[in-house]
């Protein structure tokens, strides 16, 4: 029902919506069924095949589930989208579907602990050949791409440090060498950034992140050709991680707010960055929308907000994050982040909690480091909270 000439807040609205004409529902239904039942079996066996639309068991395709991969398939301007219960299975099903043993992989180090993993420990335990780069070294990433590889991997901005990566000049370099591009754009969002407009080739989400947005589901996307997103699509079917009918229609629902909730995002990280940036308790502020950020002239050009998450390392050490987390009362200090509250929590115990200190160390996370996924409260409120919190240090 929309086309790429409407704005993406239309298009989150509208995109999924079904154009059933004999369905009336202004609200998507809910479709819990696991199973369809067909009476005439020429026509179940066109379904099956896909020769024909339709719905046969809800392990591959539900009509509640389909809605939310239409819109967006439709946000990110791809051919195709698939969804998954978790943003790991999205990932980690992409990865295993396009590598087999004897393949090689170029990963950067900044990604999510759960990423970092799947490239140190699991893939190279299924055979396949792992370089891990420095995130901000893109001479050394093209030299590693050179070297021959099946698939490069980025996620920009990083989990946790908010490292910003060039994705139209890696993917350039990455298609040269005959390698496919998959970015993690969890912490951006298609309102913020579009990789597939970059060069990307496919796009991952943690759907549980800010495209829900309440904390109350938990679900992946992946976007891009329909040729490749039909591999993975059978990948996943058969080994079974998909989203549940309930969860789906949770996650379209907050994305009708997207673009709203975004906006709100970027001017709250927007102004704690700055807040905390001069503050003399606090030693370093990562945010891709500070000037001098490592890559804010690359963040700038990519990039049409910069987002709700910030991280910032406290003077001292693991000690002074204890002391300063339970005076913070507008933040719950939990994991996970993109909620409409403030999400607050070190990366020790969130989203790097699977690495050691030393793995921790080795990819530039500091034990002070907090993780700061800004909400949508009244920015004014959520500084003074920060303010007092700081000033019992």
């Amino acid at each position: 029902m929309t086309d790429d000439r409407h704005h993406f807040g239309t298009r989150a609205l509208w995109a999924g919506e079904s154009e059933d004409p004999h369905c009336r529902d202004v609200a998507l239904p809910i479709h819990h069924s696991v199973t369809f039942a067909y009476e005439d079996v020429d026509e179940w066996f066109d379904v099956a095949l896909d020769q024909k639309p339709g719905y046969i068991y809800s392990r591959n395709k539900n009509p509640t589930v389909r809605p939310l991969e239409l819109t967006m398939r439709a946000l990110e301007g791809a051919e195709e989208a698939i969804s998954f219960s978790t943003g790991m299975a999205a990932i980690s099903n992409t990865l295993y579907t396009l590598l087999a043993p004897g393949d090689r992989a170029v990963a950067i180090k900044d990604t999510y602990g759960g990423t970092n993993k799947i490239f140190i420990e699991f893939l190279p335990r299924a055979g396949v050949d792992v370089a891990m780069c420095d995130t901000l070294d893109f001479d050394g990433i093209e030299a590693e791409i050179r070297k021959g590889c099946k698939l490069l991997y980025l996620e920009t901005p990083t989990n946790p440090t908010l490292k910003v990566v060039d994705i139209a000049r890696l993917s350039r370099v990455a298609h040269e060498h005959g390698a496919k591009v998959i970015v993690d754009n969890t912490f951006a969002t298609p309102i913020n950034q579009r990789p597939l407009e970059l060069g990307a080739d496919l796009v991952v989400y943690s759907a549980t992140k800010y495209l829900n947005g309440h904390s109350d589901a938990m679900g992946g996307i992946l976007c891009g050709p329909k040729g490749i997103v039909d591999q993975v699509y059978h990948y996943r079917e058969i080994n079974g991680a998909t989203l549940h009918a309930n969860t789906a229609y949770m996650i379209l629902r907050g994305l009708k707010t997207l673009e709203l909730r975004i906006q709100r995002h970027n001017e709250n990280a927007q102004r704690i960055a700055e807040y905390l940036h001069d503050h003399p308790k606090v030693d370093h502020v990562f945010y891709p929308g500070l000037p001098d950020h490592h890559n804010h002239a690359i963040a700038k050009a990519q990039m049409d907000g910069y987002g709700g998450m910030l991280s910032f390392a406290l003077t001292g050490d693991f000690d002074q994050v204890k002391r300063f987390l339970p005076r913070l009362h507008l933040a719950h200090k939990a994991a996970s982040l993109g909620s409409v509250t403030t999400l607050v929590g070190p990366p020790r115990v969130t989203s790097h909690v699977e690495l050691t200190a030393e793995e921790r160390r080795a990819a530039g996370i500091p034990e002070s480091l907090i993780r700061y996924s800004a909400g949508i409260e009244n920015a004014e409120d959520l500084i003074a909270d920060l303010e007092q919190a700081l000033a019992g240090l």
